[in-house]
């Protein structure tokens, strides 16, 4: 768990934000009882997690894959070849949607930018580190062109079908 204080409580702050505008559809699926709150998810988001990242191309069609995703200081950080297709796209039109679902115990859904996390970012040396002792190398040695990126999220809602049972399954009280 990397997340400050601050940063938990501005999760929060996103989380009840995105819920109190969610359609009915939605909150009729993720009521109190299924919703996941900020300490929730910094505490089940620890290590790898596979996403599912949207992204749009030039003529507005969506395109989705599945990426490595560490949760960082209350966001994830994803990465992939600067040739794939979604480096392109995400070069030309950061607004990405991602998902991490956890079969049907849990899941993660946000809309938000995916920007460049570069050596010049003030999490980038942290974000390498906890990447490389995560795979036991670094990822910069992957292939020529590694891209990492900064998700920032203006839209995030976390469900858990029986949440207090996720947690105690998980080792973590509810």
């Amino acid at each position: 768990m990397y997340e400050t204080e601050s940063e938990v409580t501005a999760l929060q702050e996103l989380l009840d934000r995105s819920h109190a505008g969610a359609t009915d559809h939605l909150k009729a699926i993720i009521g109190d009882d299924r919703r996941l709150s900020a300490a929730d998810l910094v505490t089940l988001l620890t290590g790898m997690k596979v996403l599912s990242v949207a992204t749009v191309t030039a003529g507005g069609e969506p395109r989705i894959s599945a990426l490595d995703g560490h949760f960082l200081h209350g966001t994830w950080s994803f990465s992939t070849s600067g040739t794939a297709a979604k480096a392109r796209q995400l070069a030309a039109r950061p607004q990405a949607s991602v998902a991490h679902i956890d079969g049907e115990e849990m899941a993660l859904f946000s809309h938000g930018r995916a920007l460049p996390l570069t050596p010049e970012h003030p999490r980038w040396d942290e974000t390498l580190e906890h990447w490389t002792r995560h795979y036991g190398g670094s990822p910069l040695e992957w292939g020529p062109d590694i891209r990492f990126y900064d998700y920032q999220p203006h839209w995030m809602v976390g469900y858990a079908w029986k949440r207090d049972e996720l947690m105690r399954e998980r080792g973590l009280a509810p």
